[in-house]
């Protein structure tokens, strides 16, 4: 069983009824599957957020692990973030949280957006990897 933390764009897709993700994240739970989010998802979450969607939203995260963003993994964030800067590689600041707080608590992030998560220890999968659809 691997134990997930979602990216905010697989949130965002499941909210709006994307169904390969609907289909994914069901898929995922009911094999057991821990799916989690953290403080950066639900900040830019509810950033986007349309006044209709408030209590699916709520509802959704709700039913999610929550992972607190710590002092030590702001700390470690910061770091990866100053180190991939004196490289040329710009990160963003929710990105290099988020994926901080999946290495920290030995979860694999899934995102459609490998390319904003560089980091080698970072264990990633994109939703196209796990879905197997019969015809």
């Amino acid at each position: 069983m691997v134990n997930y933390l979602l990216d905010t764009t697989i949130i965002i897709d499941y909210l709006r009824g994307k169904q390969k993700i609907v289909k994914l994240l069901k898929k995922l739970f009911s094999e057991g599957s821990l799916l989690s989010c953290c403080s950066i998802n639900i900040i830019e979450v509810y950033a986007g957020m349309k006044e209709k969607e408030e209590e699916i939203t709520r509802e959704f995260l709700n039913s999610l692990k929550y992972y607190y963003l710590t002092k030590d993994i702001a700390e470690k964030a910061g770091r990866y973030k100053g180190n991939y800067q004196k490289k040329g590689v710009t990160l963003s600041l929710p990105d290099v949280a988020i994926a901080t707080i999946a290495i920290r608590n030995n979860l694999t992030l899934l995102t459609d957006d490998v390319k904003h998560y560089p980091m080698p220890e970072l264990k990633l999968r994109l939703p196209e990897a796990l879905l197997k659809f019969e015809s």
